[in-house]
């Protein structure tokens, strides 16, 4: 399964699509930010940060997008290619990132990667950038910002150009309560065609382990109008997380734990009643500390089976990634090489 789609395709996602723009609701535009994974390009849910003080007896239960991000994060991140990344530390709040990606499936390119991260003390402890902007060789740019506007509330914007054409504005509004999560988010609205996609998750903490919510999507063109109801829960024991999202465009679940402090698995089973498709993956981690080595394995249902291998070349400050996926079905090889500098 290649990983660097976002996650299942639900049906509020396919009716984003029948309006000729791609939008994936609560996730917006991950922005990768090292080689072989992928990572929101805003805060993630830490300990001791803003977003995780407990005002009660339950806990938060975070944003609805990082349900299943525990088992993703298991799963290698397909490479192809050569890939180089030189990464720089500017001050104490601005980084850059180059990257040169030479390919022989798609066109090399070079991105241009910019953070700006907030200088109060909490987002300190998280490392949250406040502005982030990346564009590439072909003239398309991924621009996102972030805003504290008070504790608990926080604003998202994000846009997205292809060359010289805009193919996505969204604008997210997230109120952390002390046992709940509630966001809104409006996505593409043009007042010419008639069109816009509104989009509300809700996430309540039931227990210390039992998380219920859903997320509603309601969307608005010339020719089609309707909403979409998702429901999902999450329950987590001492050291596993099991996760269903379920509407009536199919069903996402999956089973993250941890064996030990070396070894992580993950499980994901999808279904689409727009496709008519049913995939099941299982992917691990296992970390090496004396080698100063992770490698990350998967299989999949479609006879798809790949790994990576990220190993710290000390005392150098520099990552070597070698990644191999082989397609039995259709009898593919793909292989990546990358280095991470900085």
């Amino acid at each position: 399964m290649n990983r660097n789609t976002p996650d299942l395709i639900s049906y509020a996602e396919c009716v984003v699509l029948s309006f000729g723009f791609w939008v994936p609701m609560g996730s917006v535009l991950a922005l990768s930010t090292r080689p072989g994974r992928q990572n929101s390009p805003f805060p993630q849910d830490r300990p001791l940060s803003r977003w995780d003080r407990r005002d009660g007896r339950l806990p938060n239960p975070g944003s609805f997008d990082g349900l299943h991000r525990n088992c993703k994060d298991v799963f290698p991140q397909q490479i192809e290619g050569v890939k180089l990344v030189i990464n720089k530390t500017l001050s104490s709040f601005f980084k850059v990132s180059h990257t040169f990606h030479l390919s022989a499936v798609a066109p090399s390119s070079y991105r241009f990667h910019a953070e700006h991260l907030q200088s109060d003390t909490d987002s300190k402890e998280t490392g949250s950038p406040m502005l982030i902007g990346e564009m590439d060789s072909s003239g398309s740019l991924n621009a996102h910002s972030l805003f504290h506007l008070s504790e608990k509330i926080r604003a998202k914007a994000v846009f997205q150009t292809q060359q010289a054409q805009f193919v996505t504005w969204q604008f997210e509004t997230e109120y952390r309560g002390s046992d709940f999560t509630a966001a809104v988010t409006m996505a593409n609205p043009d007042i010419l065609r008639e069109s816009v996609i509104m989009v509300a998750h809700f996430l309540q903490s039931v227990s210390p382990q039992l998380v219920l919510g859903g997320e509603l999507v309601y969307h608005r063109g010339r020719a089609e109008e309707g909403g979409i109801l998702t429901l999902a829960g999450q329950y987590s024991g001492p050291n596993w997380v099991a996760t269903l999202n379920a509407g009536k465009g199919g069903a996402h679940a999956s089973y993250y734990h941890r064996a030990n402090k070396q070894i992580q698995v993950g499980v994901e089973f999808e279904v689409s009643t727009r496709t008519q498709e049913t995939t099941f993956s299982f992917g691990y981690q296992m970390e090496l500390p004396e080698a100063k080595m992770v490698f990350r394995g998967m299989v999949d249902s479609r006879c798809i089976i790949g790994g990576v291998l990220e190993k710290r070349l000390y005392p150098l400050p520099a990552t070597l990634i070698m990644g191999v996926f082989v397609n039995h079905r259709a009898d593919k090889l793909q292989v990546g090489l990358g280095v991470n500098v900085g």
